[in-house]
């Protein structure tokens, strides 16, 4: 196992396009005034000729990514997800989504983790906006390796994309040596026949705590990570669902829209089971330190396994 890398996936994200970039020159970089919030500065530093400030003007940098795209580059869109996918959407939709161009938008400081910036910055909607765009594939990558993996198919992969990123440092869980990818595939963290807990993101470690702590009670608990929300993996969440007869969905978002949507979505179809929502229920968050509001939202290690040992226990 790799030693632990304790880093914000912003920063994750940031270093990916350096890399990749050195190979391929027609990645681009645009933000909206906050390169060094976003972690857009070390591109800036490494590659200042295609970096782009549109200043505080989110809807004209999409619009900008767009005709960069339509000539052929590969633009990255950055900003507070708040702020890309919210005073933009509309840029999104018409200009990106409707002609399918070859745009990736970067949402950074997603969720309530972005902590003391308040409810204003702290973006519970974002996903949802993005999985309605037709054609939108949408990311919320789990920790460092992650992130870098998922950057890179981001770039390969041609047509709009959103990712998540976050501003919290976490630590890394998963092991760049034997650590796959693969667009809209989830992958199984631990096998379980009692439960299955489906989760994204930042809190996907907590959950993976939360089910290492209960296998020590002696319950079975199967872990999926799902860091490609849309599409997703509707074969492994039926093949859960069907195993194991119930599902948690854990989520740093909105209950509504996100990724607990997804997933019913997907078993309402073709396996109907219990599916409980974690996440943050139709309310806004509040500022303060980012631990604290994940633990007074119930999204730390304890709170999720409180959840699931209380629908075991059912």
């Amino acid at each position: 196992m790799a030693d632990i890398v304790t880093k914000a996936t912003r920063e994750s994200f940031g270093e990916a396009l350096c890399e990749l970039a050195k190979d391929n020159e027609n990645i681009v970089v645009l933000d909206a005034d906050l390169a060094g919030a976003t972690k857009t500065s070390i591109f800036k530093k490494e590659f200042p000729e295609r970096f782009f400030d549109c200043g505080i003007a989110e809807g004209n940098m999409i619009c900008v990514s767009a005709g960069l795209a339509s000539c052929g580059k590969i633009p990255v869109a950055a900003s507070f997800a708040m702020f890309a996918t919210g005073r933009a959407y509309e840029q999104i939709r018409n200009s990106v989504g409707y002609p399918h161009l070859n745009v990736k938008i970067a949402g950074s400081h997603a969720g309530i983790s972005t902590g003391e910036d308040g409810a204003t910055h702290q973006c519970l909607e974002d996903v949802a906006l993005m999985r309605t765009i037709p054609g939108m594939t949408v990311l919320c990558p789990a920790d460092h390796w992650e992130m870098k993996a998922a950057a890179k198919a981001a770039i390969e992969h041609v047509g709009p994309v959103y990712i998540r990123l976050g501003r919290l440092a976490i630590d890394s869980f998963n092991d760049p040596e034997t650590y796959e990818f693969e667009l809209g595939k989830g992958i199984t963290l631990q096998e379980g026949n009692d439960i299955t807990v489906v989760a994204t993101g930042l809190v996907v470690n907590e959950c993976r705590k939360a089910c290492l702590k209960l296998k020590e009670e002696g319950y079975s608990v199967r872990l999926i990570n799902i860091h490609t929300i849309k599409p997703i993996d509707r074969e492994l969440i039926i093949k859960a669902a069907k195993e194991t007869g119930k599902i948690i969905t854990v989520e740093e978002h909105n209950v509504i829209g996100g990724l607990g949507d997804a997933v019913l979505e997907v078993t309402s179809e073709e396996c109907p089971v219990k599916v409980r929502k974690v996440g943050v229920y139709d309310r806004y968050g509040y500022s303060g330190p980012a631990w604290e509001l994940l633990e007074k939202f119930g999204l730390t290690e304890t709170g999720i396994a409180d959840v699931i040992r209380e629908e075991l226990q059912k």
